[in-house]
């Protein structure tokens, strides 16, 4: 078979079919994916009561955040391990029954300790999901289909965060602590019955071939891999440059910026966040759809969101008045909603990099760029609140710093990364081209 008939038959051989029953099963792993998320945020809209339950300032409520970042940053290597040793199931089994106990400790927690305790084995939980849901769709969808089932994966999750910032809010207030959080914590007993009685690794006919694991040796060389391809470090990158100003801000200052900084009440300010998820949603299907087609859209994507990102937020905290207008923060709350997809783009670098035994590990790597600088921002924010007094300009201005250490080596990396996929794909059309009939 030729490589043109196999362009236009629309796969390649070895590529799994899709279908409903893909989808069937891809459905049950993204399940796991939005009720992490739920969890995950579920702070962002209970940041001004933790601190009044537990009496604690700025910098010590945004410890919360950054330990639950801390620990999903630090899993993303071990779980791409995991998940290419493994296989999804169990390694989404797993995270899904710590994420669920995090939840419940979270909600009967009566001491900051506990709730930092609580918040850790979250984030534990919660680092076993995205990795697992990319795998199970690489297992289960054509190649071709990568860019536009990744960008859906973040479309679910950002209907876990709309989920949180919605319900969550209104439950905390109506029913009280304990009673929203632990209520909440059901949806994770469902979805861990889901994955233990339906989920499975890939369709029949579609097993990955077997790949010697020898220990430590085997970590070594998958890890030493998966950097050395140019694509895996630039994935990284886009990561951390694109994601972090909207996760800071969803996660936990986006309320106390918006409520404190700038005078809105908190039904309002609810109303922004919920733009910011809405607004994510929208460009992350765009943003599938173009990449989908024009492949090489995916660097001129990532950095006009990040300069985009950066403009709007000097406008807000360089405003004259005391308060931004309203047309501007609805803007900047719409434009933040484009850092979640554009972070996905990452990923679009990093797979078609690497092989199939090694995307667990590389897909770890690069999620492991948003969330160092998402835990990187929460602390420093919180660190220059208490030190100035609550100025937000001087502590939102952390944003930029950030931005321009991503952008430097973005620069630096995506000649390399381009070479080295036009080379793949060279070898790619030579190795196809006599594929038997």
């Amino acid at each position: 078979m030729s490589r043109a008939a196999i362009s236009s038959a629309g796969s390649i051989p070895g590529d799994p079919p899709g279908g409903r029953r893909a989808l069937a099963v891809w459905g049950i792993g993204v399940s796991v994916y939005f009720v992490a998320v739920i969890f995950r945020t579920s702070l962002g809209v209970a940041g001004l009561d933790a601190a009044d339950r537990f009496h604690v300032g700025a910098s010590a409520l945004s410890t919360f955040s950054i330990l639950q970042l801390l620990v999903y940053a630090g899993m993303q290597i071990p779980v791409g391990l995991l998940v290419d040793r493994l296989g999804t199931k169990k390694v989404l089994a797993i995270g899904t029954l710590l994420f669920t106990a995090g939840q419940v400790g979270f909600a009967l927690s009566a001491s900051y300790g506990t709730a930092l305790a609580s918040r850790a084995l979250l984030g534990c939980g919660d680092a076993m999901t995205f990795i697992s849901v990319l795998r199970l769709g690489s297992r289960w969808f054509p190649a071709r289909r990568g860019p536009l089932v990744a960008q859906f994966a973040g479309l679910v999750g950002m209907a876990g965060n709309l989920v949180s910032t919605l319900m969550l809010a209104r439950l905390l207030h109506g029913v009280g602590w304990t009673a929203a959080f632990a209520g909440s914590s059901v949806a994770g007993a469902v979805v861990l019955v889901l994955v233990l009685l339906f989920l499975k690794d890939h369709p029949e006919g579609h097993e990955p071939e077997p790949f010697p694991h020898q220990g430590a040796a085997y970590v070594r060389r998958q890890i030493a891999a998966s950097w050395r391809e140019p694509g895996t470090r630039l994935g990284l990158w886009v990561h951390f440059t694109t994601q972090f100003p909207a996760m800071v801000f969803l996660l936990l200052w986006g309320l106390p910026f918006l409520v404190e900084a700038q005078g809105l009440s908190r039904g309002t300010a609810g109303e922004l966040l919920t733009l910011v998820v809405l607004s994510n949603m929208v460009v992350g299907l765009v943003y599938g759809q173009i990449v989908a087609r024009h492949h090489r859209a995916r660097l001129p994507l990532a950095l006009g969101t990040v300069l985009a990102t950066a403009a709007v937020w000097a406008a807000t905290l360089v405003y004259p008045g005391e308060h931004a207008p309203m047309w501007l923060l609805i803007v900047l709350c719409s434009v933040l909603g484009a850092c979640g997809p554009a972070s996905m783009l990452g990923f679009d670098f990093a797979r078609p990099a690497n092989p199939p035994e090694r995307q667990g590990t590389a897909s770890g790597i690069t999620n492991m760029g948003g969330f160092v600088a998402s835990m990187t921002t929460l602390l420093a924010v919180g660190v220059l609140l208490d030190v100035t007094g609550d100025d937000y300009r001087i502590a939102f201005s952390f944003v930029f710093l950030l931005q321009a250490l991503g952008l430097t080596q973005i620069l630096r990396l995506r000649g390399r990364a381009a070479r080295r996929e036009r080379e793949r794909l060279v070898a790619s059309r030579v190795e196809t081209v006599h594929v038997p009939a």
